[in-house]
C-alpha cells in the first residue's frame, strides 16, 4: 500500500462547497484505506494500491459524479511530500511571511509559471521538485501577491493547486503515523 496526499483544487471557494464528512463518505466507495480529511480546504490523506495516475482518475471521476463539479486533484506520495517540505527554503512558521507551495500534475505547467513568475519584479520562487514550486507571501497579502494572481489564472486551474507549507507538514505528519 502506498501512502498518498490528495489535494483537491478549488473547493470551499467560488461556490463549490463540500463538507469534509460528505467527502470522506464518497471516498469510502473507492479502494482506499486510512482515509482522513485535513482542514476544510480539500486535503485528504489515504493509502491505496493504485498508481498516482489511477488514483487521480478515480478521485476526479468520483467528485464529478457525486458533487457535480469539474474536479481536479493533485496526488503526492509520502516520499514526494517529504522531499518538497525538506527542500523548501522558507520556513513553515514565520509569523510575517507565509510559505506557499504550488503543486501540479503537469511539470510543464510549473515550468511556465516559474518562467512568467521570474519575470515579475520582487517575486521569489524556488523549484522544489518537478511537481512543486515554492513562493513566499507577506502575511495578509497572499491574494494580492503578484504570483498568486498569476497562478490563479484559468489556464492553470486543471493542473495546479496551492497550499501553505504548514498544510503540507500536517499532511506529511498524518501520513507518517
Amino acid at each position: 500500500m502506498t501512502k498518498y496526499a490528495v489535494f483537491l483544487r478549488g473547493i470551499n471557494v467560488g461556490g463549490i462547497n463540500l463538507k469534509m464528512a460528505d467527502l470522506r463518505t464518497a471516498l469510502a466507495t473507492l479502494p482506499l484505506t486510512r482515509v482522513k480529511t485535513l482542514l476544510a480546504s480539500g486535503n485528504v490523506v489515504c493509502t491505496a494500491e493504485a498508481s498516482p495516475t489511477d488514483l487521480k482518475s478515480m478521485v476526479e471521476a468520483l467528485l464529478r459524479e457525486t458533487f457535480g463539479y469539474e474536479a481536479w486533484v493533485v496526488i503526492m506520495d509520502l516520499p514526494q511530500l517529504e522531499n518538497i517540505i525538506d527542500t523548501c527554503p522558507w520556513p513553515a512558521d514565520d509569523p510575517a511571511t507565509h510559505s506557499y507551495i504550488t503543486l501540479s500534475s503537469d511539470p510543464a505547467v510549473l515550468d511556465e509559471l516559474a518562467r512568467h513568475g521570474g519575470e515579475i519584479a520582487g517575486v521569489e520562487l524556488a523549484r522544489l521538485s518537478p511537481e512543486a514550486l515554492a513562493w513566499p507571501a507577506a502575511t495578509g497579502g497572499t491574494l494580492d501577491s503578484p504570483f498568486s494572481k498569476l497562478s490563479a489564472r484559468p489556464r492553470y486551474k486543471s493542473t495546479t493547486t496551492t497550499r501553505n507549507l504548514r498544510t503540507l507538514v500536517k499532511c506529511r505528519d498524518t501520513l507518517a503515523l
